[in-house]
Formats: C-alpha cells, structure tokens, sequence
C-alpha cells in the first residue's frame, strides 16, 4: 500500500490559517479528523511540493503511461 495505491475513500479536506499565525491542513473522513499545523515557511514548501507533483502529473496518462 503506498501513494499509488487507489483507494474508495471519502474525505474532507479544509486549509486555512489559525488564530495562532499557523496554517492548518484538517482532514477528515469516516469520523477521524486530523489537524495538522505547520508554519507559513513550512506551508509554503508543502505548497511547492503539491504545485510539483501537479506539474509531474499533467504528463502522465490516465493508465499510468505518459504520453
């Protein structure tokens, strides 16, 4: 089981900032939910790494081949 593994899931997914000057993932699903925050400079770099594996996506086909 790993990143590429399909999975019928439902979850809910909200960012946001904090009182607190962090900035909140919070993901919930099936009950469970998980708040994790992070520092603006730590956010930004999550940010980076979703905006690349975006880019990286774009240029693989739906079967997992590229195209």
């Amino acid at each position: 089981m790993g990143i590429d593994s399909e999975r019928d899931i439902e979850a809910n997914l909200q960012v946001g900032p904090t009182d607190k000057g962090m900035v909140r993932i919070f993901v919930e699903s099936g009950g469970v939910e998980i708040p994790m925050d992070f520092t603006p400079d730590d956010a930004v770099e999550i940010a980076e790494e979703i905006m690349a594996a975006a880019t990286r996506a774009r240029g693989i086909s739906p079967r997992g081949g590229r195209r």
